[in-house]
């Protein structure tokens, strides 16, 4: 293993490769949805719909990915088991959020408030086990959502009828286009998708971490 910089990983090149997949595939899942292709795969429900091409599916291939890298850099985490624990309290705060936002709807004034301090929270827990996966997860998660919350403000603006434009369920009050992307984009956005990056990125590489580190002693047992 190489010894790991007192600077800290290069974070711009770990997230190079992932932030341009993700980018693609915002922009083939956009041109589908305008082309009404196969609405299993482009769909265009509020959401998303679930569907199969999306970047929401990547952040557990980066989890591993950035776990990878990091380790074989020497940047390991003191404990894996808090890498695992810490995203799982993560999680259960995501699940509160969740639970107010929906309850109370996406332009209620406590809501969007909830979303906002639910998040930070859960997003700092992340800094505690493993500070340098936190870093590359949530520079991860800027460059995913950035070009995401744009195509938001375009779709809004142009009424394309994309899942990147049309309103939850529970519906949206008549306002302008700013005002609906707001509500809409920015605050789910860069608030519980960055959240749900981080949460979900580092639940999966602490359970990659702990399955190195059992991988370890058989390899070299295998070679002694």
């Amino acid at each position: 293993m190489t010894s790991a910089s007192t600077s800290g990983p290069n974070i711009r090149n770990l997230i190079l490769a992932p932030a341009i997949i993700s980018f693609a595939i915002t922009i083939v899942r956009l041109v589908g949805e305008l082309n009404q292709w196969s609405p299993g795969v482009f769909s265009r429900e509020a959401g998303g719909g679930g569907s199969l091409l999306g970047i929401s599916w990547l952040i557990p291939v980066f989890g591993v990915y950035f776990a990878v890298k990091l380790i074989r850099d020497g940047y390991t985490p003191k404990s894996n088991i808090k890498v695992v624990l810490f995203a799982i309290l993560g999680a259960a705060v995501s699940i509160g959020i969740m639970m107010v936002f929906f309850s109370r709807g996406p332009t209620d004034t406590l809501a969007v408030l909830a979303m906002f301090v639910g998040a930070g929270v859960g997003i700092a827990l992340q800094c505690i086990a493993w500070p340098e996966l936190f870093r590359t997860l949530l520079a991860y998660a800027f460059a995913a959502r950035i070009p995401v919350a744009l195509v938001m403000l375009v779709a809004i603006f142009g009424s394309w009828g994309t899942h990147y434009d049309v309103a939850p369920p529970q519906g949206i009050p008549e306002m302008g286009a700013l005002a609906t992307w707001f509500y809409i984009g920015f605050v789910p956005q860069f608030t519980f998708w960055i959240m749900f990056t981080t949460v979900i990125g580092s639940l999966v590489a602490g359970i990659t971490a702990l399955a190195m580190k059992a991988k370890a002693p058989e390899e070299a047992g295998q070679t002694s």
